[in-house]
């Protein structure tokens, strides 16, 4: 099996059970909206449900559920279609493109199962707080940034390559 596909594969096997048994728990041992201190004034275990997107983008929207629903499922194909086309030399990426997997498919069963996310991590300085996240999102977060690096990166090797010529 290529490298690539054990990354996927590995990446999947961590994320997703860790996602999705955080979520269970989160469920199972609080009350919506109850919230337990870990860092005073920086972190706390909140539990909210977001319906909507990053930020509750759509969060009242009629059709939001068969959207993100069908988004989920679009970008799970695009994600696989694109790694299958990856070069073999290409170790960053398709560890990028298998934690922005793992994080919508993360996002895509609670959707499926509960019509909303369960978000429960609750970063804020003081006052001021960031919206809720879980572990999915901390993954998409994550391979976003590595795809932005890898670009940056492969742009860098690109001008190099021409100012050499």
């Amino acid at each position: 099996m290529a490298i690539k596909y054990r990354i996927l594969l590995a990446t999947l096997a961590v994320i997703l059970p860790l996602d999705q048994l955080t979520k269970i728990y989160i469920d199972r041992r609080f009350a919506l909206y109850e919230s337990v201190t870990v860092i005073e004034n920086f972190f706390n275990i909140t539990y909210v449900r977001n319906p909507g997107a990053a930020f509750g983008i759509l969060a009242e929207s009629a059709f939001r559920i068969p959207f993100f629903i069908t988004i989920g499922l679009v970008a799970t194909v695009g994600i696989l279609w694109y790694i299958s086309r990856l070069e073999p030399e290409r170790k960053w990426l398709p560890l990028a493109l298998a934690l922005v997997l793992s994080g919508a498919v993360g996002n895509l069963i609670d959707r499926v199962r509960l019509g909303e996310v369960i978000d429960f991590l609750d970063v804020h300085w003081y006052q001021h707080h960031w919206p809720a996240f879980n572990v999915a999102d901390s993954a998409i977060t994550l391979g976003v940034g590595m795809l932005l690096i890898d670009l940056w990166r492969e742009e860098r090797e690109k001008k190099a390559t021409l100012s050499k010529k």
